[in-house]
């Protein structure tokens, strides 16, 4: 049975600036006007990452737009959102990215089964020269 994927957004600068390491699956924590923008494909991915705080994973710099049927509940487009991982998952993930170079980075959002999911990545920054 294949899964029931819709790709609502993709982080093309990322593969081009970054060489990804391994890719892990999360939830993301969002509010009800936010789901709907993201079941519409109102996200962009660009210049997003994600950090390790207080042993949960944030995503930074994500820009959902708002829903415009919902003027009044929608929140701001470019908050903090939570990701939602497992505490081995998260304990991995905070291990590697304290490496040298590593930088953990969203590569994609999707709807699995209707619920949003974000595929993050570990990555490792390209020289200038690797770029063409």
């Amino acid at each position: 049975m294949a899964e029931n994927l819709k790709v609502v957004a993709t982080n093309r600068k990322a593969y081009h600036d970054y060489r990804v390491d391994e890719t892990h699956e999360a939830g993301v924590v969002l509010t009800g006007s936010e789901i709907k923008s993201v079941r519409a494909g109102s996200v962009n991915l660009r210049d997003s990452y994600a950090i390790i705080r207080g042993g949960q994973v944030w995503m930074f710099n994500v820009h959902i737009a708002p829903y415009e049927p919902a003027s009044r509940q929608n929140a701001e487009p470019y908050r903090n959102r939570k990701l939602l991982l497992h505490r081995a998952e998260i304990l991995r993930l905070m291990g590697r990215a304290q490496e040298k170079g590593l930088t953990i980075v969203p590569l994609r959002m999707y709807l699995k089964k209707n619920r949003a999911k974000v595929e993050i990545g570990l990555v490792r920054g390209k020289k200038q020269y690797d770029k063409r």
